[in-house]
């Protein structure tokens, strides 16, 4: 069993969907046992850094989320949940879970063409290997909607880069926790492919 983590996040329900359309069992919770306890873990979210740690502190799931970490139960983070896994966000100046070093900065851009948010396909270039991505050809195009990125303190922790203007991190882990700032949930048979490598994924760092 998947457990969703629900803290008032948007795309929730997009995540489930793509589960049960590949016949994966899972369930939206918040339910801090549940998710200790839980086979795997996947952390979702559309929103702001500061009001979704102010939630997941009232609701202690900040806390299972860790443990859920440190018993090594596989934790897949999307897009908000890429970047509050890292210390701190500039959004909101939000001191956030901690479970990877670095920070999550605004883009700042100089092109005038280029809107934040960053909307649409851009494609992805992996730079480490990982079980997860072990199916993506180079130049392959990922879905995303975001206007901060995560930023890792150490480079070992990053596995897929992409430009707009420049180039960031969208692809991002330690142990058995593997997050990503484009929605795999909106990203056709290639998004798909990764919730699926995720299901099967034992926690393993490649």
């Amino acid at each position: 069993m998947i457990c969703i983590i629900d803290y008032d996040a948007g795309n929730l329900t997009s995540v489930k969907r793509a589960l049960n359309y590949l016949d994966i069992e899972s369930e939206i919770t918040q339910d801090a046992d549940k998710i200790i306890n839980a086979e795997r873990v996947i952390f979702p979210g559309v929103g702001h850094a500061k009001t979704a740690m102010e939630v997941l502190v009232n609701r202690g799931l900040d806390a299972a989320l860790k443990r859920a970490f440190e018993k090594g139960a596989p934790v897949l983070g999307i897009c908000l949940g890429s970047q509050v896994i890292l210390s701190r966000s500039e959004e909101g100046d939000t001191e956030c879970l901690g479970l990877i070093k670095g920070t999550c900065p605004k883009f700042k851009l100089s092109d005038p063409s280029l809107k934040i948010p960053h909307i649409g396909w851009n494609s992805v270039q992996i730079v480490q290997r990982h079980f997860l991505l072990k199916d993506l050809e180079p130049g392959d195009e990922l879905y995303f909607v975001h206007s901060y990125y995560p930023r890792p303190q150490n480079s070992d922790n990053i596995f897929a880069m992409a430009e707009y203007e420049i180039e960031f991190p969208v692809a991002i882990g330690e142990k058995n926790l593997f997050a990503t700032q484009f929605h795999p949930e909106k990203s056709g048979p290639i998004g798909l492919q990764i919730l699926k490598n995720f299901s099967q994924w034992d926690g393993s760092p490649c």
